[in-house]
């Protein structure tokens, strides 16, 4: 499965001293890391080969680089408000930049450094510097990729002793601090020959703006091929995706039914609905609650390695739950959980501080099935759920562990097996 590859059992005595180790190990790295004072315990260098506005995009070119970089990862830069796709975690500087100069030179051109904090509930996420390693100079403004195709090669990075998780990653105090202040996509946005001005209007029907985002779907003889998302709400520059200029754009938002609009790039106002108002294009998507019946998928949420705890990242999704439930209060649901694969294995629990965004000193380490695993991610969101005021007689949990992937479990795509569906039982 996902996290649990195939673990054999261990005897009794030597799994309890090998706990017992474990918890002495985090205790002192806790300790000595909260001695350091200055910067958060997981401030740290990351080698940074892409920034998204939309965690989508960010999710789906990790799982692209994972293919020949393994250590792919991304994390939320508060700050800025964009996921960052980082490849390397070290606390020596002079080794993040010489992996960014490497990755550079073999394929990822606008490589840098980030040198600070990054994930959403982080202590001194107000300062950070990403710097170019070629010029040492900070950066001003962080290009976004959402919409650019990255030129990837099989560059994977050096072997550092100090490379870490970036949940386990060593204290380090960098030499220059400076504040970020946050870039706007439309302000650093690339306009490309043919790109046309749109307006994705999503709303629902008593007229609020609903945050979101839009794919385009290009509709040629073979099946239907993503081209790029786009941020709902604000205008945006929309490429051309093939030379029929026949699209679809599609609009999907947690909580809400999922909205398809066919159309034609080159003549998009012969569609009903879609105008053409001061020279952009205007597509409206009206959005429906989820009716029972319904199933929602939760892309946005993300666990830690062979844990039932949710990566601070998650936290959005979450909340977007739980305004549902809060604004109808007929809701009743089931959670299920999903794995990739059926083995036995570490599986990590949330400790009695109950965060459920990050890995505590108090967490608890066990052993058990990928059922036993997808039921505690289950149950850390109902967990966090009832903690925010709603109450268990309206949710279910359903644990499947890996008995309903989406792909194969060797599948390149594979990751995308680990999940957790919600659905509607009454409305």
């Amino acid at each position: 499965m996902d996290d649990l590859c195939g673990t054999s059992k261990q005897h009794p005595m030597k799994k309890k001293l090998t706990l017992i180790l474990l918890i002495l190990t985090v205790a002192l790295n806790f300790k000595v890391s909260a001695s350091k004072g200055q910067l958060s315990r997981k401030a740290s260098n990351y080698v940074v080969i892409g920034a998204f506005s939309i965690p989508k995009n960010a999710i789906e070119f990790t799982n692209s680089v994972k293919q020949s970089n393994p250590t792919a990862e991304f994390s939320i830069n508060p700050l800025r408000n964009l996921f960052y796709v980082y490849v390397l975690t070290t606390a020596d500087v002079e080794a993040a930049f010489n992996e960014a100069k490497k990755l550079r030179m073999g394929g990822y051109s606008d490589a840098w450094v980030f040198s600070g904090v990054l994930g959403e509930d982080q202590e001194d996420s107000s300062k950070g510097t990403d710097t170019n390693p070629i010029t040492r100079r900070s950066i001003e403004k962080v290009e976004v990729s959402d919409n650019k195709t990255v030129e990837q090669t099989n560059v994977t990075p050096s072997e550092i002793g100090t490379t870490t998780l970036p949940t386990e990653s060593n204290p380090v105090t960098t030499k220059t601090e400076v504040t970020i202040a946050p870039v706007p996509v439309s302000a650093i946005e690339e306009v490309e020959a043919g790109s046309k001005k749109f307006l994705f209007k999503v709303f629902t029907n008593n007229q609020k703006e609903i945050q979101g985002d839009i794919d385009l779907m290009g509709l040629d003889k073979t099946k239907p091929k993503k081209v790029a998302s786009y941020r709902a709400n604000e205008p945006v520059n929309v490429k051309p995706a093939n030379k029929s200029g026949n699209v679809s754009f599609i609009c999907e938002v947690f909580g809400y039914r999922k909205i398809q609009t066919v159309a034609n790039f080159n003549q998009p106002e012969t569609t009903e609905g879609i105008t053409i108002e001061e020279n952009k294009t205007v597509v409206p998507f009206e959005l429906v609650r989820l009716k029972k019946g319904d199933f929602a998928v939760m892309y946005n949420v993300y666990f830690f390695k062979d844990a039932g705890i949710m990566r601070p990242e998650s936290k959005y999704e979450v909340n977007s739950l739980l305004d549902m439930l809060k604004e109808n209060p007929k809701y009743k649901i089931k959670i299920h959980g999903h794995t990739n694969g059926n083995s036995h294995g570490k599986v990590i629990s949330m400790g009695d501080s109950k965060n459920f965004f990050g890995i505590t000193a108090d967490v608890k380490e066990g052993f058990g099935s990928a059922k036993k695993l997808s039921e505690e991610r289950a149950l850390v969101i109902q967990n966090y759920l009832i903690s925010q005021g709603v109450d268990p007689s309206r949710m279910q949990v359903k644990a499947w562990g890996g008995k309903k992937p989406v792909y194969e479990e060797e599948h390149a795509l594979a990751s995308a097996n680990v999940r957790v569906e919600i659905e509607i039982l009454e409305d």
